[in-house]
């Protein structure tokens, strides 16, 4: 499937093929995933599915000293448009909330990283920059999937990264769109609609920021 700028949204599709095609098609697209993210997911790491709700925070959330900043207030109104990020609410680790069934209300980032995963290192960074850059323009948040709050946090604090993130530590949300390897990054518009997606890491701020101008429309 793919967004209204032709982006993909790493949402699966059902097609009614036989059965040798859905096997092959579900290994080439594992592996491609594994490819174009760059690492799969922790192992040993725990998932769960089912519906929308609120993920079980981890008993560290808000507990520990962390670099990480709040995350910040969202609006009351739905998230809507064509394409919408699961209805799912995560405890963020420097306090607050992520609600993903909420507006943002301003241009949302959305970045899925783990300490375990080493493309996520090297662009945490970037990432960071992009907030640092963007200030009350565009919002960038994190959502720490299939790791512990020390884990996390310490690299947080090695990297220098201190924009908001909250902590999916059994992957719900990797799970529900159906991700096997990170990172990756939903760009959102105000209205919480999904206006391109970002498969594996971004090189360089400069790249990043262009993606924000052609798919939030805001120039940094």
């Amino acid at each position: 499937m793919t967004d209204r700028n032709g982006g993909r949204l790493g949402f699966p599709g059902l097609v009614p093929v036989s059965l040798p095609a859905v096997l092959l098609a579900a290994a080439l697209a594992t592996g491609l995933a594994l490819v174009l993210a760059g690492c799969g997911a922790a192992s040993g790491a725990g998932s769960s599915g089912g519906g929308s709700g609120t993920a079980a925070p981890s008993p560290d959330v808000g507990k520990a000293r962390t670099v990480l900043h709040p995350c910040p207030q969202q609006t009351d109104s739905a998230a809507s448009g064509s394409t919408t990020l699961p209805k799912l609410r995560f405890a963020c680790v420097g306090g607050g909330s992520l609600d993903l069934s909420r507006a943002p209300g301003v241009p949302m980032v959305v970045n899925l990283w783990g300490s375990w995963c080493g493309p996520c290192r090297e662009e945490l960074p970037t990432m960071q920059r992009l907030a640092d850059a963007a200030g009350d323009k565009v919002r960038v948040v994190g959502v720490i999937s299939k790791d512990g709050v020390p884990q996390a946090e310490s690299f947080a604090e090695d990297a220098k990264v201190t924009f908001p993130s909250a902590f999916d530590g059994q992957g719900d949300l990797m799970t529900h769109l159906g991700l096997h390897g990170l990172p990756y990054t939903y760009f959102l518009d105000a209205n919480g609609a999904v206006t391109w997606t970002q498969v594996g890491s971004v090189g360089t701020a400069d790249q990043l920021e262009q993606l924000v101008a052609t798919h939030l429309g805001v120039q940094l």
